[in-house]
Order: structure tokens, then sequence, then C-alpha cells
């Protein structure tokens, strides 16, 4: 139901309230008389004549003041200064009345102080009235949604008054864990206790619960949610302090809980050295930066005043859209318009183009991101994953060395640890490149750092989950046993760049991942967060179904983060460096020769058997499944195998190259 209006001109409201507080600036005179037992009336025409000019400057120090700007549904505090600002110069102006008419002498001039009151009063009061009327007939034609307000401190005050005066939420209770403010009031709502949760939903019939504490860590903001998780109620969030205070966001913006409140994990103030180590007043190249980890890493950089970012990705639209994001991102940094950003279309795997780039911009260091992640499609396609992973690294790491950078960091994976996968192998096998070369007496300080699940990139569950909880289900979950690391994507790109500055070559940089999650659980804490309970097992009661679809090609149950056992600390509480054997590059390098040849022959047969050989403890799961190799044409193979036959007779590798088929 409308609220039934008089459309009005802004202008003609402004008229409107003038004369009205002029009538009042007048009615307030004559009962400020009146109260003395005199007669307004009784005064001379010239004292009326400059009251009547003293009112008029009171009503243009109004408007200068801001007085007729204010929107009095939204009226505050500052309204409230401004009415007593003004009333206070209409009241000095009615003193200079009397000095300048000939009853100054015979003046009472406590006519001043009840004008001045009465005056506040009307001005003020019949203001306050009408917002109150207009919040009242708000409420009342324009039915809001009961909420309860967790948090009564600062950010709980300025949201339940910018609830209050919007037209979606109707905050009925304070929730708070202090016991000084439990049983008080704030802007005319109580503050209860957390034991009292039950009992309120039940009385106004709440269905969310909005979170004020974001100033709590996320320790605390666990807590708290874990007392909510089961409560029949949608729970959702205010933003950060930081997010408020840099003006990103207001703190009347709701969102969803974040997944981060769920895993708990207070991120460590990043060391300011460390941070600039690598980067304050160098050339910087990022490569894969147009994927999320890879364009976090930029937008962290840039903070940090690099002489120039180049950012290298086979991806046009991903690097398009983080050079267009850090470009409008350099205009709000100081000092943004010395950093120069270079957008570099191409392949890791293209040597002259990694070469070119690298001694043209002088490159001092490197963080290679550049990878295929996703362990089911490198699953599909082993050749490319091979050739991306490994190769791509090696031509990144030689052309590093080749022309002087001075640090090389290789963005690894938890998966690259006894892996059941072609991905987690490649990767693996590309951390043993780095380290033998490092062992190389090489320029380069080469290191990696290893890091579990990031959340918010590309693949990540929680986007999944939400979704598909907010279509009614089902949530499709691969095993109920299976878990995962979890750490969100701003502090994975802080991490790395720290673990990059502490290298000393060689390094295998392991991030403190805190414990495991099992995936079904963060699945379930996700549907009770959101208001609705899980389906049991027989589908009679709950809203939302959990399925088990089975494990994907090359995935396991459990990560780990380290081979060995050899592990010490750094100088940084969430980084440790592993120390773990590798290959000797001699070795490395027939591996790579054999690796190279398999690849051009698409003998999958083969890549399976060296990356076998090369990396300790790969132990695939699941039979080769490259969609090229399922197609087993033996007719189409014999022809291959056939108009080859001249070239290899004559020891030509074409006849390799153009093999397609395993023999």
């Amino acid at each position: 139901m409308r609220i039934p209006t008089i459309p009005l001109s802004r202008s003609l409201k402004q008229a409107l309230m003038m004369s009205a507080d002029a009538l009042m600036l007048f009615m307030s005179l004559a009962f400020s008389f009146a109260l003395l037992n005199g007669d307004a009336f009784e005064q001379g025409q010239r004292f009326y004549g400059y009251f009547t000019l003293a009112m008029a400057l009171s009503i243009v120090f109004f408007a200068r003041l801001g007085l007729y700007r204010i929107v009095l549904l939204y009226m505050g505090l500052q309204a409230g200064f401004l009415i007593l600002q003004a009333v206070t110069i209409a009241t000095a102006l009615l003193a200079a009345t009397y000095f300048f008419t000939s009853t100054a002498a015979a003046a009472d001039f406590s006519v001043l102080l009840i004008f001045w009151m009465t005056s506040l009063m009307l001005i003020g009061g019949s203001r306050f009235f009408v917002k109150v009327l207009l919040q009242h007939l708000i409420q009342n034609f324009r039915p809001k949604e009961p909420i309860i307000i967790y948090g009564a401190g600062s950010s709980g005050m300025q949201l339940v008054v910018a609830l209050q005066n919007g037209d979606q939420y109707l905050p009925v209770a304070f929730v708070d864990d202090g016991h000084r403010m439990i049983g008080s009031s704030v802007h005319g709502i109580r503050v209860y206790s957390p034991n009292s949760l039950y009992e309120l939903i039940e009385t106004y019939s709440v269905r969310q619960i909005l979170l004020a504490i974001p100033s709590a860590t996320h320790a605390e903001r666990k807590e708290i949610l874990n007392r909510l998780e089961h409560l029949p109620v949608h729970v959702k969030t205010v933003p950060d302090l930081f997010d408020m205070v840099s003006g990103k966001v207001g703190v009347d913006e709701i969102r969803d809980i974040d997944i981060e409140d769920l895993l708990g994990r207070d991120i460590v103030p990043p060391d300011p050295q460390l941070l600039g180590a690598c980067i304050t007043g160098q050339a910087v190249m990022v490569t894969g930066a147009g994927g999320s980890i890879g364009s976090e890493l930029c937008r962290q950089i840039v903070t940090i005043n690099p002489s120039r970012l180049i950012i290298l990705d086979a991806f046009e639209y991903g690097l398009y859209a983080v050079e267009a994001e850090l470009r409008e991102k350099l205009k709000s940094i100081e000092g943004g318009e010395n950093i120069s950003i270079v957008a570099l279309l191409g392949s890791v795997c293209n040597r002259a183009l990694m070469e070119n780039a690298i001694k043209t911009f002088k490159v001092e260091t490197v963080y290679h991101v550049a990878a295929y992640k996703q362990v089911p499609m490198v699953e599909k396609n082993i050749v490319e994953g091979a050739q991306n992973n490994i190769f791509g690294t090696l031509t990144s790491a030689q052309a590093s060395e080749d022309f002087g950078v001075k640090n090389f960091v290789l963005i690894s994976t938890d998966k690259a640890v006894r892996p059941t996968n072609f991905m987690g192998a490649t990767k693996r096998f590309a951390e043993q490149l780095l380290q033998a070369m490092a062992q190389q007496a090489s320029r380069t300080r080469f290191s990696m750092v290893r890091f579990g699940n990031v959340l918010g990139s590309s693949g990540s569950v929680v986007p999944l989950f939400r979704r598909q909880i907010s279509t009614g289900g089902p949530i499709t979950v691969t095993h109920p046993e299976v878990t995962r690391y979890f750490m969100t994507v701003q502090e994975a790109a802080q991490l790395v760049i720290q673990a990059g500055s502490m290298a000393k070559g060689g390094d295998v940089f392991v991030l403190d991942m805190n414990e495991p999650i099992r995936i079904v659980d963060l699945a379930k804490k996700m549907v009770h967060l959101m208001g609705y309970d899980v389906k049991d097992e027989n589908a009679y009661r709950g809203d939302i179904a959990i399925e088990y679809t089975g494990l994907r090609p090359g995935e396991k149950l459990y990560e780990e983060l380290m081979i060995g056992e050899s592990v010490t600390g750094t100088e940084h509480p969430k980084i440790m460096r592993a120390e773990e054997d590798f290959l000797a590059w001699e070795e490395l390098q027939d591996l790579l020769n054999r690796l190279q040849l398999a690849c051009r022959e698409m003998n999958l047969t083969k890549i399976r058997e060296i990356l076998l050989e090369a990396v300790d403890g790969f132990e695939p799961k699941e039979e080769i499944s490259d969609p090229l190799w399922d197609i087993e044409s033996e007719e189409y193979a014999t022809d291959l195998r056939s108009n080859d036959a001249g070239a290899a007779g004559a020891g030509s590798e074409s006849a390799i190259v153009t093999r397609l088929f395993r023999e």
C-alpha cells in the first residue's frame, strides 16, 4: 500500500517552510510578551518595522545555514545543531531590534530568553514532529520485514538509524554479548542477551539476523556464527570496518555471510619491508595475470609502487579486464601516474616472447602464475597440461635466468604433494625444475610458494554452493569425506609476495592454511546461515538436499602441503620453508627430452611413465581419459604410420611430430 502524496516541487516546499518559520518567529514574539504580562501589539510601529527586517534576515541566515536543504524524514542530530544555531541568530537579531527602537530603555530583555526557547520548540519541534509522523505513516503503509541486529555498538547504532529511515527492514531488537548493554535501549530499541534469540525470533516472526560487528576478528565471528547456525533465520552481515573507513561501502550495505567468517581465519598484518623488497621501484612481471590469483597479485603490486608492471596472459578478455581495472586503480594511488602498465598477450611457452619482454622492460621480479589448474580438465588434456605447466615454467625460468631477473617466484599448489592426478604431477615437476636450476649457481633466486584452495578463485565451490542454494538445490558434493584447505585470495597474494622476498634460492615455501575443512560441513553451514534446513536422507524434511556425485578424475579425498617432515619457520608466522628432495639437473634434462618427444608424439602412456619416474609419490588413480586418446582407430593410426614411413626411414623427426596416436 502506497502513502498518498501531493506532488510539490523542491522550491515550493522550501518556500512553504520559510513561510512557516517566519510565522512561528512572530508567534514566539507574541507568546514572549504575553508571558511577561505584556502585549506585543502595544509596541511601536518602528519596533515592528525593525523586527520584520530582523526576521527576514533570520530566514536568509536559515537558508544560508542549509536548514531548508534538510530532508525531514532523514533529519538527525546534525539538523538539531543547525536549528539551535539558526534560532540563536534570530534571537540576536531581535536583541538588535531593541537597540534601534525608542522602546529600548524600557524594554524587558528577559523576553529574549523566552523568545529563544519558544522559537526553538516551535521551529525544531515542528520538524521532529513531521519526521516522526512520516516514519509512522511509512511503517503503516509500507510494512517492513522485522529483523534483529546482532551488535549494539557504534556500527549497530548507525545501522538501526539507516534502517529506520528506509522502507525495507524494521529493527525490533538488539542482541549483544556485552553484559553492560543488556537491558538498555538504543534508539528506542531494547538490547537483549543472545540467550533470548529463540524467544525473540518467535515473538516478532523474524526471518533475518543482521551482524553489525565489523571490528570483530574472524575467530570471534566464527564463534557467533556457530551459535546462530541452527536458528531458523537467514544471517547477513554489514561490511568490515576497513571497507567502511575506506569509503568502499556504507554501514547500511547488507550482504550474505562471507566464507571467511565461516573459516574463522585471522589475517596476520603484512610486513611492509617484505612486501616492498622485490617490488618497490622495480619492473615486475606477472604471468597468468588474467586469472583470479594473478589479477589479485597485480592489484596488490601496484599499491607497492613498482616502476613498471608487465602483465601477461594468453586469455585475451582476462588480460583486457585486469589491465582496465589496474589503470583505473592507479588514479586513486599516490604516485600512480608514475607506474607503467604493459599488457602482453601470449603464452609462457613462447620463448621469443618471454625473452623479448624480460629484456625490453628490464624485468627484475617474475611472479609465475600461468598454469592449467583444473584437475579434471588437465586429466582430459594431458599434453597441453604438460606443455603449459612444465615447459611453460622451464621457458619462463630460463628466459629470466638468461636476462638477469633477480627473483623468480612460482605459484604452486598442495596438489603437487604425492599427486594422484596429472595436474599435480606437472606442478611438482615444475617445482623440481626450479630447485635444480637454483643449484646451478644461478644469478636468479628461484623459489616456489605452495598453498591450498583460494576462496573466490575460478572454479571455487563457494559461489557454486550459493547459486545452488538460491535456486532451491540440490547442493552437489563429490564425496562426504572430502576435505580441503582454504585461504582468501587477498591473503594468498600477500603471503606470496612476502615469501618471495625471503627466498635464498630453491626455497619451497608452504603457507599455513590452518585446519582443513570438510566440504559437506561447509555446504551445511551455508544452507543453515541462509535460513534453510538440510533435507534428511529420506527427503521428508528440510529445504535443500545434498547430493554426492563421486570423486572426479584425479581427485583426492585429502590434500597435503608437504612431502616430508622437514620444515622450518621463517620470520613470518604464516610462512614455512620445507626441505624436500629433488632430482639433479642432469636427470631432469634427460626426462625433459623424453617428455618433449612424448608430447610431440601424443604418446600419453609414455608421458605417464615419465611423470611416474620424475615425481616421487605420483600415484594416478584413473586410467588415461584424454578424448584424443579415447578415439582409438587402428586403421587411422596404420594410415598415419604408412604415410610417415618414408620420413621415418630417413631418420626425420617429422614422422614423430605428425603421429597423433600411440603405436
